[in-house]
């Protein structure tokens, strides 16, 4: 089990109080014990590993959790695109992988509210990060949103770099919600209500029509 990197300052000040209340009084070290825990759990990054069915050219989940939205929309990057957007509770693993292989062309920060990120206004509303990625199907745009208890967006990758697919990319603390835009090319597989696990989960597939 790996932890991610943005959780290590936290867990690393948790366990260093820990181990210093112990010389105070032993009650200090059992006190931080949870919250220690808690944080080594909630930042677990396990390692992922496509379902049998994906083959080449299938999209995977970018995030842990349920499908919230799969819809029509139209996107200024990605152009007319199936957007899926992926609810995380606090119980999921908060680590996200790209869905596809590609290049990333633009990393856009946009500052805003702490909305319930369940709520389909929270795309347009909160704190998110964009990734523009040019995929060897066409443009896409992944979406990092907080939620209302969400203290930090971290993304691990920049303007140019080659992500592959099921690649960790970033992360958000607590709960929150990722969107990904489909390209035209790539149809959806997955409905609202489904519970999807990155890097795992078949969200998209070539359009063969």
């Amino acid at each position: 089990m790996h932890i991610a990197p943005a959780g290590l300052p936290s867990i690393f000040a948790l366990a260093f109080m820990a181990a210093g209340g112990y010389f105070i009084s032993p009650a200090i070290t059992a006190v931080l014990f949870f919250p220690l825990a808690l944080s080594v759990w909630f930042y677990r990054d396990p390692e992922r590993a496509p379902d049998e069915i994906c083959k080449d050219g299938t999209w995977l989940a970018p995030a842990d959790g349920k499908v919230v939205e799969v819809e029509r929309v139209f996107d200024p990057y990605a152009g007319n695109t199936t957007k899926i957007g992926i609810f995380m509770s606090g119980l999921d693993v908060h680590v996200n992988r790209f869905p596809s292989d590609g290049v990333v062309e633009e990393i856009v920060y946009v500052p805003g509210r702490k909305w319930f990120a369940i709520a389909p206004k929270s795309s347009e509303v909160n704190e998110r990060l964009y990734v523009r990625a040019d995929t060897p199907f066409g443009r896409t745009t992944v979406v990092q949103i907080a939620g209302i208890m969400a203290r930090r967006i971290a993304c691990y990758t920049k303007k140019g770099a080659h992500l592959a697919r099921g690649e960790r990319y970033g992360m958000i603390k607590l709960g929150s919600k990722v969107d990904v835009y489909l390209p035209e090319s790539i149809k959806p597989v997955v409905r609202t209500g489904e519970k999807v696990k990155a890097g795992v989960t078949a969200i998209g597939v070539i359009n063969s029509k």
